[in-house]
């Protein structure tokens, strides 16, 4: 565990950056760590489950104070993850109350869509900006597949149509792509969301955590989709809308879309990354392929808290030095066992 600077940080304190000089700008909270699907590439059948029930995940008011505090420290754009999200019956009232603090110019969430079509309204209302929506075929028996026969590509693509109704625009569609699974899906994705303002990305099957059985055989390279895609429809490079930014951006030649490719694997992106990502049991990660967290609960029970908190968060992002995916692409063969699981912390 890196060691973290006593005393309370002060309120004129510079932002802090991390040992190769990348600010805290991206803040991914998962808020539950349960799901209504059983992804393979994610939270596969069998996968051990996470033991902490409600008590154990964050509180409103925990996450409040923590969310208070990333700001403090830099952060502006906040994800909601899971797990599944919408499975957590407060959620209006959470994304209501991170909308409501001072300093977010991007509030946004990521959920499987089986529930979505119930709750768009609520989220809308509540402050929530955007959505992305997993969803990784079209065709309902290669669906069924993917999602653990948990799923119903209906039910997700309605909750797709809700949330456009209640106000979400532009939505994210994001494809995991996995060889001999789905890479067939990929015409069909946009062909099926050209014209409609939604943003299909297609995103490479990365090792994250320990349980999905992860080979590089399985991964389809960004640039194989794009090919194909582009012999299609001709795709345009769009630039980054800011630093970091986690998808590379084309648009169709005609006018009728967008899609975007997210490259961990073939093209990694580690010197832009400025995401940090906590648990639903308040542990921090600066890292998707982390090994451990720390913990951070004992430090959101009260308000007084505050600076103490700031410190520590501050303190680990200066220790900082993650750079997993360019290790991998490197060539470096250390294992890495034990990783954090994606259902924990998101994606």
């Amino acid at each position: 565990m890196p060691a973290i600077a006593p005393g309370p940080l002060p309120l004129d304190a510079p932002l802090p950056l991390d040992r190769l000089g990348r600010p805290l700008h991206d803040l991914r909270l998962s808020v539950i760590d349960r799901c209504n699907f059983r992804c393979p590439y994610c939270m596969p059948a069998g996968a051990p489950l996470p033991d902490t029930d409600s008590r154990g995940r964050l509180s409103r008011a925990e996450i409040v104070r923590l969310v208070q505090a990333f700001v403090r420290l830099g952060a502006t754009r906040v994800r909601l993850t899971g797990g599944e999200p919408l499975l957590r019956r407060d959620l209006p009232r959470i994304v209501s109350a991170v909308a409501a603090i001072d300093g977010i110019a991007d509030l946004a969430l990521t959920t499987n869509g089986q529930l979505l079509s119930r709750q768009a309204g609520a989220l809308r209302r509540a402050g929530l900006g955007r959505l992305s929506v997993s969803l990784d075929a079209l065709d309902p028996a290669v669906f069924a597949r993917m999602s653990g026969s948990r799923g119903s590509v209906h039910e997700v693509l309605a909750g797709i149509d809700a949330a456009a109704d209640a106000g979400f625009a532009p939505i994210k569609i994001n494809c995991v792509v996995q060889r001999g699974v789905n890479e067939d899906q990929a015409l069909p994705l946009v062909a099926h969301f050209r014209n409609s303002g939604h943003v299909v990305r297609f995103i490479e099957y990365m090792d994250v955590g320990s349980c999905n059985g992860w080979r590089r055989e399985q991964v389809v390279p960004a640039a194989e989709l794009r090919e194909r895609i582009h012999a299609r429809y001709g795709l345009l490079p769009l630039s980054a809308r800011h630093r970091g930014e986690v998808a590379r951006r084309y648009a169709l030649a005609d006018g009728s879309g967008e899609v975007g490719f997210i490259t961990a694997i073939s093209e990694p992106f580690c010197g832009d990354c400025s995401r940090a990502r906590v648990s639903a049991a308040g542990e921090l990660f600066t890292c998707l392929f982390a090994t451990r967290g720390t913990p951070l609960r004992h430090l959101l029970a009260h308000d007084a808290q505050y600076a103490s908190l700031c410190t520590a968060i501050a303190g680990h992002w200066h220790a900082r030095a993650d750079r997993y995916s360019e290790q991998r692409a490197a060539g470096d063969r250390r294992a890495i066992a034990a990783r954090v699981e994606m259902y924990r912390i998101g994606g």
